[in-house]
C-alpha cells in the first residue's frame, strides 16, 4: 500500500493523531509535520558576501559585455585612427601606419580587464551555483509537500471507504427492520 511506503519513508515527518468518528470508533490518522525552514534568497546572500573588489570586477563584467560598451570602444577606435589618418600632419600625434600610442592603449585596455572579466565570470558563476542550489532545496520541499498531500488524500480514501461501508451496514440493517 502506498500509504504505509510513505509512512516508512517519512516516519520521522508523520505524526500519528488518533481521530474519533462518528460511529464511535477510534483511529490513528498520520499527519504531516510542517516545519520547514524558510526558502533563502540567494541574490542577496551573494550580494553581501561581495568584497569591494569583487563588486567592481562584477560591474566591470557586466558593463564590458554590453553593447554600450562595445560602441564605446568601436567610437574611440574610429575617431582615433580617422584623427591620426585625415587631420592635418602637425595634429597627428599617432601617424600611420603604425599607430604605436593606440596600440599600447588598446593592449593595456586587453591586459588590465581580462583577469578582472575572468574574476568578475567566476562570480556570475558562483551565482549561479547558488541558485541551482536553492532550486533544489525548493524542489526538495515542493517534493516533500507533494508527497504529504498524496498521504492525506490516501487517508481520506480510507475514510470515506470507512463511512461508505458504515451506511451500507446502516442501510441493511434498515431493510431488515422493514
Amino acid at each position: 500500500m502506498i500509504g504505509d511506503a510513505l509512512l516508512r519513508r517519512f516516519q520521522h515527518d508523520v505524526e500519528m493523531v488518533e481521530h474519533r468518528f462518528a460511529d464511535g470508533t477510534r483511529r490513528l490518522i498520520p499527519h504531516w509535520r510542517h516545519a520547514h525552514p524558510p526558502v533563502r534568497n540567494v541574490n542577496t546572500e551573494l550580494q553581501q558576501s561581495f568584497t569591494p573588489l569583487e563588486r567592481i570586477a562584477l560591474a566591470a563584467t557586466v558593463h564590458v559585455g554590453s553593447p554600450g560598451f562595445f560602441l564605446m570602444i568601436a567610437t574611440w577606435t574610429v575617431v582615433w585612427l580617422s584623427w591620426n589618418v585625415l587631420a592635418p600632419r602637425p595634429y597627428r600625434f599617432d601617424p600611420a601606419p603604425a599607430f604605436v600610442l593606440w596600440l599600447f592603449i588598446s593592449n593595456m585596455i586587453q591586459i588590465l580587464l581580462m583577469p578582472l572579466l575572468m574574476v568578475g565570470q567566476n562570480l556570475l558563476n558562483r551565482h549561479s551555483e547558488l541558485r541551482a542550489e536553492a532550486d533544489f532545496e525548493i524542489n526538495q520541499k515542493a517534493e516533500r509537500e507533494v508527497e504529504a498531500i498524496l498521504l492525506h488524500l490516501e487517508h481520506q480514501t480510507a475514510s470515506i471507504e470507512h463511512q461508505g461501508e458504515l451506511i451500507l451496514e446502516i442501510l441493511r440493517r434498515l431493510e431488515r427492520h422493514e
